[in-house]
């Protein structure tokens, strides 16, 4: 073994594995000798959190690295979570028995679904968060995880071994170095790094070494990442100001309430753990021209506006709001950061100015114009990798076992506001005649699952590395969602096959098969997977997700074979023109409302509901979905060395697009840009011609076995 990044000196040492108790926390020295554990996860933020916890749920025994305990589910930026693409992430993060839903369903203070004017496949689930509930139980969630234990220290740098040789790879991780100098072993590690790689703070003009306000940066394993080979890149991001409540005119500014009722995160909850009418508002304020002239007259105060640096497209700081959209009044939302906080959170208004300059053009806005700044905004420069260094299972291309997930992999966990409208009331379906034929027809309701009264794409990566570091502990094939199967696996292809410059953002725009990837299938998608293939599911919330597929099944099959003369079709429905058929088209459904008093249960209601609305357009999704599975189940070699093969016709530019990216089935090496058409073809005549030549040799020697066989048995007979 060696560690990386000292003098290069190996050392010959043997460790067996130790079975630790479940001592959630541990300090640097309280091992009495060199712990070894299943997988080491890095950072103790959204991501790393997912991840460990997924690791522990699969089995492992699972070590979670944090600077300070006491910082676990500290929500750096943004007190929210969901929103328009981010809300289906949520939730299929829960369908795999992730944390943060059912941690968002205890610790929310206002919950809204944005979009409602659209179709139920892109509505946006997304709550304002209380920071320190969501912090406490968090923390108590980890705390109390099985197998998971909680150490403090800074990791300084890897410990790499000689590569497996049935894995592509130069080296292999097995264990990392604290920066007291002790080691910790383990069979896979995950860095969520976050903004920690190289961190640095700007606040006008002034740049502070740190991953975020009052915490110091990771130096050492940034540069053992480099030095290993990988592809380093530089990323910012911002944050607002924050704002005393008390100093606030809210009188004068746009109310928005709650949702009521509240639509929970977790498939395990019916309901939040507070009221409607407990919940705090939010209000809704704008900039002005006074805004734009102290921003321009002051760019020469501000760095990291100057950085060419790449900052987030989708959530752009004021400055940047302000040159990209001249003359524009933008939005400020402003947001409670708890029930008993007395500060404000001013979505929209990211800035970076000097602390001066920024309470100047604070007090140019509506409502307020006596707001007294508690704490000033600022940026963050951070080091990310590259993403298509990395596989669909989160495994990094140069390091056997070293797992990626987070903002180091050009994600981001911020995100704006976005629209907040009302439904269109639709119709009820209140016939007697079909209500008699439809009672009865499902399945008696298990008992309820016990539920618990940036952070979306990292929570993601996170749970898909934690459960697939612990697949590779064991041995296990990896655990890959691709883009048919959920939002998830179009992030991640995404990454892989694209890379990123700007940090990533998920919207539903982005994903081919939004009809069938809705937020209220997750569980019926991913649960049954998560369970079987990974191991990470819990049975209670397993049989929950076979439950709601069976009633989901048998209540669409009835309503199918409700028959009604046509006259009466004609009577029941006067606006729809009906066939002669007697049977009850499902694309009828669609323009009513299924009686959830009947059903007994809101979510199976509201899922039969919104089936039937794009019932007919999701018999062809499927047919497109069954094309691109079938490209998906091409397997390319793993070992395929693309700049040297001769046996395919390849231009020099597209071999060095597949070295870089190493897609691993012909769908992704479709999808990486500059791979051209012509390419992919010849690229799938090489694969068929090598498996065809794999398969005749793996029948040759069955066939000359056969002939032996058949030999001795003529001796014999003779």
């Amino acid at each position: 073994m060696f560690y990386f990044r000292g003098c290069g000196r190996w050392v010959a040492a043997s460790f067996t594995k130790q079975q630790f108790p479940l001592a959630r926390l541990s300090s640097d020295s309280a091992a009495p000798r060199t712990p070894h554990f299943d997988v080491i996860v890095i950072g103790g933020g959204h991501a790393g959190t997912e991840a460990a916890t997924a690791a522990a749920r699969c089995g492992s025994q699972t070590l979670l690295l944090t600077h300070r305990v006491d910082t676990i589910g500290q929500m750096s930026c943004n007190p929210s979570f969901g929103g328009i693409g981010k809300g289906h992430l949520m939730r299929e993060v829960d369908a795999l028995d992730g944390l943060c839903s059912r941690i968002c369903d205890q610790s929310g203070v206002h919950y809204k679904v944005l979009n409602r004017r659209k179709g139920p496949a892109v509505w946006g689930l997304r709550a304002q968060i209380d920071r320190k509930l969501y912090k406490q139980n968090m923390q108590k969630e980890i705390l109390n995880t099985p197998l998971l234990t909680v150490q403090e220290g800074a990791v300084e740098d890897l410990i790499l071994t000689e590569p497996e040789p049935e894995h592509t790879g130069k080296c292999r991780v097995s264990g990392v170095v604290l920066v007291d100098g002790s080691t910790v072993y383990a069979e896979s590690v995950i860095l969520t790094t976050g903004t920690f790689l190289r961190g640095m703070i700007v606040i006008g003009l002034e740049m502070h070494p740190a991953g975020r306000l009052g915490d110091q940066p990771s130096i050492g394993l940034a540069q053992t990442l480099e030095k290993l080979g990988f592809v380093v890149g530089r990323l910012k991001t911002g944050t607002p100001p924050r704002i005393a409540k008390d100093s606030i005119n809210f009188s004068i500014l746009n109310k928005q309430t709650p949702d009521n009722p509240s639509v929970p995160f977790s498939f395990t909850n019916e309901t939040v753990w507070i009221k409607p009418e407990d919940q705090l508002p939010c209000y809704l304020t704008h900039t002005n021209p006074r805004v734009d002239e102290i921003v321009l007259k002051n760019l020469h105060l501000n760095s990291h506006v100057k950085e060419t640096t790449r900052g987030p497209r989708y959530c752009p700081s004021i400055e940047s709001k302000v040159l990209r959209f001249p003359n524009r009044l933008h939005q400020v939302w402003l947001e409670p950061e708890g029930m008993d906080s007395d500060l404000i959170y001013p979505q929209g208004l990211s800035v970076t100015l000097p602390a001066e300059l920024q309470e100047k053009m604070i007090t140019c806005i509506r409502g307020l114009e006596k707001a007294k700044v508690i704490q000033p905004g600022y940026g963050v420069q951070y080091d990310y990798l590259d993403p298509r260094q990395i596989t669909p299972s989160l495994e990094t291309h140069l390091v056997q076992r070293l797992f990626f997930a987070g903002q180091i992999n050009g994600t981001t966990g911020y995100e704006e506001a976005a629209a907040q409208t009302e439904s269109c009331p639709v119709a009820r379906l209140e016939c007697s005649d079909i209500i008699s034929q439809v009672q009865g027809i499902l399945l008696p309701q298990p008992s309820r699952v016990a539920g618990t009264a940036g952070m979306h794409h990292n929570t993601q990566l996170g749970v898909i590395a934690g459960i697939n570091a612990s697949l590779r502990v064991s041995r296990k094939p990896p655990f890959v969602v691709s883009r048919t199967e959920g939002y998830i696996g179009v992030l991640i292809d995404d990454l892989t096959t694209l890379g990123t410059s700007e940090p990533y953002r998920m919207f539903t725009s982005r994903v081919e098969f939004r009809l069938s990837l809705r937020p209220d299938n997750a569980d019926i998608r991913l649960t049954l997977r998560g369970y079987k293939d990974a191991g990470c599911v819990s049975q209670q919330r397993y049989e929950r997700a076979c439950w709601m597929k069976s009633s989901l099944e048998e209540g669409i099959s009835v309503l199918k074979f409700i028959e009604f003369s046509s006259s009466k079709w004609k009577n029941l429905i006067p606006e729809v023109s009906i066939s002669t058929s007697r049977s009850l088209p499902v694309s009828i459904l669609k323009y009513f409302t299924i009686d959830k008093d009947l059903l007994c249960n809101n979510t199976l209601c509201e899922f039969i509901n919104h089936q039937t609305t794009y019932e007919s357009v999701l018999f062809h999704q499927l047919q497109e979905i069954k094309g691109v599975q079938q490209d998906e189940a091409l397997q390319l070699p793993k070992d395929i060395d693309y700049l040297t093969i001769r046996d395919v016709s390849l231009s020099h530019e597209v071999r060095e697009k597949l070295h870089f990216s190493r897609p691993q089935t012909i769908g992704a090496a479709s999808r990486i840009p500059g791979v051209t058409p012509a390419a992919i073809i010849n690229l799938l005549r090489f694969v068929k011609t090598t498996q065809q030549r794999q398969a005749a040799m793996n029948e040759s020697p069955k066939t000359d076995q056969c002939l032996r066989d058949a030999d001795r048995l003529q001796e014999r007979q003779l």
